[in-house]
């Protein structure tokens, strides 16, 4: 069908990337209908005619001429699609910007293994999870952070947290193991405009050799790392700023609250 509005650019793009696999538009015609035959479905055909009028940007290919394209092309569907400024890896931090009013289930993830988590043999033993710390310093040496893990984070506007299985620290308001997002513009310990421990601000702080997840306060120069009550753990005193810098305000906590039990 027609493109709603003409997308020369995404054109351009596809040409570019029929160029680089040195095909002709006949070409491609001929392998879409090869595709097509092993699909058993004409939806996956591209006419040379069509291809041509997709490459002017006159018109906006459907799912299965992407998918043809990405094929043919040795493209990803993800790279395909980006031609006409689509990009999936979005979706799961919009899913949570755009807010329902009522409660639902979320639909199950599938069972793909590209959503897989798949932390690299070498890297198993020298990622600090028992350990609170900062996850792009704890996936330095990966290039990079587990996707279908943060799929719903923003990095390119917050930072992002890892509570150490070993921090109790606000045990049970942030559990060990959870995922915490940080405003890294918020660092001004505030200390008084908060009226239960749910308003308390929580601050994600940088020690010497460690960081911690906890509730703070200034005092003459000391931060306390203020842990909760039923925590059982210890008011923590260090110099500030020479000894601990705030790294930001928490803003969000991603947290299981029970373990998943492992079907017989």
């Amino acid at each position: 069908m027609p493109a709603s509005n003409p997308s020369p650019e995404a054109g351009r793009r596809l040409k570019a990337a029929r160029k680089r696999v040195r095909l002709s538009t006949r070409d491609v015609e001929r392998l879409s209908r090869t595709l097509a035959q092993e699909k058993k479905s004409q939806d996956y055909y591209i006419s040379h005619a069509w291809l041509t009028d997709i490459e002017k940007g006159e018109f906006t290919p459907s799912i299965y001429k992407l998918y043809s394209l990405s094929v043919i092309y040795k493209l990803s569907y993800d790279e395909i699609l980006a031609c006409f400024e689509i990009h999936p890896g979005d979706i799961g931090r919009e899913q949570v910007s755009l807010t329902l009013p009522r409660t639902h289930l979320i639909g199950e993830r599938g069972s793909d293994s590209s959503s897989q988590i798949a932390i690299p043999v070498e890297l198993r033993d020298k990622v600090p999870l028992e350990k609170t710390n900062l996850v792009s310093r704890m996936f330095h040496q990966w290039g990079g952070v587990p996707v279908s893990l943060l799929s719903q984070m923003n990095l390119g506007s917050s930072l992002y947290g890892y509570v150490g299985m070993e921090d109790l620290t606000l045990f049970p308001l942030i559990r060990p193991g959870s995922f915490v997002e940080i405003d890294s513009r918020q660092k001004r310990v505030d200390s008084m405009s908060w009226s239960n421990e749910f308003d308390r601000p929580i601050y994600f702080v940088e020690l010497r050799d460690s960081y911690a997840c906890s509730w703070c306060e200034l005092r003459a120069g000391r931060l306390l790392l203020v842990p909760h009550p039923q925590s059982r753990s210890q008011v923590k005193e260090v110099r500030f700023p020479d000894d601990a810098g705030i790294v930001g305000r928490v803003t969000a906590v991603s947290m299981k609250i029970v373990e998943m039990q492992e079907r017989s």
